[in-house]
């Protein structure tokens, strides 16, 4: 799928933004949910913390770790999209990526839900850098296991 004119260039500028400016960088004490994901193949880590609110939504959420430009402003902005998502919502947010880095489209209304996720979609081009976008959704997802068994009912 070809970019029209410019997106492509909007996409990498989303992309360096949030590797130069990561929203939500730094790690939560005492948090809900955490966990930590590693690349061998590069070196890439990504650590995530959150906090959940007493109804169970993600109120605080943090990240820290170091890597290429792609998992780093992917982790960033993971950190944005889960805010105030229930955790049945961000395991659902973390399949829905899974599709997308695996091939699948995004439909209107899932980048109108995703948002800055969409500059990502990209790099299912470059099966290579697909490990890097899903780092920190992994990670996410390891969070949300451990979450679930530590909290099983």
């Amino acid at each position: 799928m070809l970019m029209p004119d410019g997106l492509d260039d909007l996409y990498q500028e989303i992309i360096l933004d949030h590797y130069r400016h990561p929203r939500n960088k730094g790690l939560l004490a005492d948090a809900d949910l955490q966990a930590e994901g590693y690349n061998p193949f590069c070196g890439d880590q990504v650590r995530l913390t959150m906090d959940l609110d007493e109804s169970g939504h993600v109120h605080k959420v943090g990240f820290d770790g170091q890597g290429c430009s792609i998992s780093q402003a992917s982790a960033s902005i993971l950190t944005k999209l889960v805010k105030g998502r229930s955790v049945d919502e961000v395991q659902g947010l973390v399949a829905t990526v899974r599709r997308i880095m695996q091939g699948a489209d995004m439909t209107d209304e899932q980048k109108d839900e995703l948002g800055e996720l969409e500059a990502l979609e990209g790099v299912k081009k470059f099966p290579i850098r697909v490990k890097c976008a899903l780092l920190p959704w992994t990670t996410l997802q390891d969070a949300v296991s451990e979450y679930r068994k530590t909290h099983a009912q």
